[in-house]
């Protein structure tokens, strides 16, 4: 069975050779198996949404590999990689159209890819799905399919941009701390909404977060980051036991120093 996802030995330096050299990735490996639902955890500069570009392609990588659903990626841009990828950012403003309403921010999602014609406008049957798909999210909105997505709450923005990023099943779901701007409780629920549309679509998804106990809460799998390498990776029974105490003493244990982020214990 191929992988979903390999990351194999990756390096990123950012300016190297100037004063402000920093080594973002150094030698990061990870399989991700079809399904597999990964949060990932680590201090600031541990590597984590780092991780997440080198694999959406923001920027070349200096060393290593990127291999999604069995295709070498490494060497594609990040325009060509969209095809694969589905992701989420942490601004609820990044991953929709403000300025247009929300059946038109979901056909510009499900036509991605497509060869683009001259024709505009949502058919009867895409209207339909789109109104099914809303419906799951519980908020209401498939009622307000033409309003502007400018005057939706943050949470309602994240939960659109979910719908969308998954409308074309892709290959691979980033969800770069898409909860952490907003208040725990809307987080609460686009976290439940992110579970739902991850096993509904069996999709297979990575999610770097601040939050201890999210990390514990949601998927199968967790991997901590430190200094830009994987030194943690936990999953099944042994996760769903885990607490933040433990994560804590691993992280001392295996960086030989105490976790100094107040704001991913408190969290």
């Amino acid at each position: 069975m191929a992988y979903a996802l390999e990351i194999i030995d990756v390096h990123k330096v950012f300016n190297r050779g100037t004063i402000n050299e920093k080594v973002a990735l150094n030698g990061v490996n990870l399989n991700l198996n079809p399904g597999d639902f990964v949060t990932i955890i680590g201090g600031n500069g541990a590597g984590k949404s780092t991780t997440l570009n080198a694999i959406a392609g923001v920027w070349p990588i200096d060393a290593g590999k990127i291999i999604i659903d069995g295709n070498d990626i490494t060497g594609l841009s990040e325009h060509k990689r969209a095809a694969y990828l589905g992701r989420v950012f942490q601004d609820p403003m990044t991953g929709t159209a403000a300025t247009m309403d929300i059946e038109e921010n979901m056909a510009l999602a499900y036509r991605r890819g497509e060869h683009r014609t001259l024709r505009w406008g949502i058919s009867k049957a895409e209207r339909e799905e789109f109104r099914e798909k809303l419906k799951t999210l519980g908020l209401g909105l498939e009622d307000r399919m033409t309003s502007k997505v400018g005057l939706l709450s943050g949470g309602q923005r994240q939960a659109i941009t979910l719908l969308m990023a998954s409308l074309k099943q892709p290959k691979l779901l980033l969800l770069d701390e898409h909860t952490a701007a907003l208040d725990p409780k809307t987080a609460a629920k686009v976290l439940e909404i992110s579970d739902k549309i991850i096993q509904e679509n069996h999709l297979t998804a990575m999610m770097v977060t601040h939050n201890m106990r999210d990390a514990i809460a949601h998927g199968n799998r967790l991997i901590m980051m430190h200094e830009g390498r994987v030194i943690y990776d936990v999953s099944g029974e042994e996760k769903q036991k885990l607490q933040v105490k433990d994560l804590l003493s691993k992280f001392e244990e295996v960086s030989g120093s105490e976790f100094a982020n107040d704001r991913m214990i408190l969290a």
